[in-house]
């Protein structure tokens, strides 16, 4: 039995929907943020980083969103169903994606979630310095590229609908937490309607509405 140390709210949810897609039966460990949003330090009993998600399996214990997506499809998708044959440009695409959501993705998102939460964390005195500071970087620096990203994702969804080619894949379920967090952080100036409806796409499965149901609230489903 795979075990799930599922953080709410978190890029956990991949690995729930994941194991849905696969028709794996598993258990959930839950852990609530704190008051500082961040993981409880029991995680650390699992990990030493105290992240989420992991998962155990056959005694081991396997961190980081995108190495446990590729450990779970390497043993259990015998049938190669979440992801391209080897050779072909749609694997290198799937090979891609599945690294740049946590390589390329997260990086500049987790950037902007620091600077839209920084003003709240300064003492009160200093909040409207720390709002035109963050206000400033979030203008300069971290906006024009999320804008690059979120019409680089449009034009790729816009060529078959999908990320790794006109099948669904294990890169969907990688991009769909920065997709579903982006959507939710970015300014949605430009042209989007291929992104939309990717969303649409990914939320109507039924396994990625089965881990809703296992896993509990998860803030960006409605993003």
């Amino acid at each position: 039995m795979i075990t799930v140390h599922y953080l709410e709210n978190s890029r956990a949810h991949r690995i729930l929907w994941l194991l849905e897609e696969l028709g794996l039966d598993y258990d959930i460990k839950t852990y609530k943020r704190g008051a500082d949003m961040r993981a409880p330090t029991t995680l650390k009993a699992i990990h030493p980083l105290g992240k989420s998600p992991v998962i155990e399996d056959k005694g081991r214990v396997i961190a980081e969103s995108g190495a446990i997506i590729e450990y779970l499809i390497g043993v259990y998708d015998k049938e190669h169903k979440l992801r391209p044959p080897g050779g072909t440009d749609e694997r290198l695409r799937y090979i891609y994606w599945l690294h740049y959501a946590e390589g390329s993705a997260m990086p500049l998102l987790l950037m902007k979630l620091v600077f839209l939460r920084l003003p709240r964390q300064m003492p009160i005195f200093l909040r409207s310095v720390g709002k035109l500071i963050s206000d400033s970087v979030q203008r300069k620096l971290i906006d024009p590229q999320l804008a690059d990203h979120l019409a680089y994702w449009n034009s790729e969804l816009s060529r078959d609908g999908w990320f790794a080619g006109n099948a669904f894949s294990a890169a969907d379920i990688a991009m769909s937490f920065p997709v579903e967090a982006g959507m939710s952080r970015m300014d949605q100036t430009g042209d989007v309607q291929a992104v939309r409806r990717y969303l649409d796409a990914i939320r109507s499965r039924p396994a990625y509405q089965r881990a809703l149901t296992r896993g509990g609230a998860y803030v960006y489903a409605e993003s």
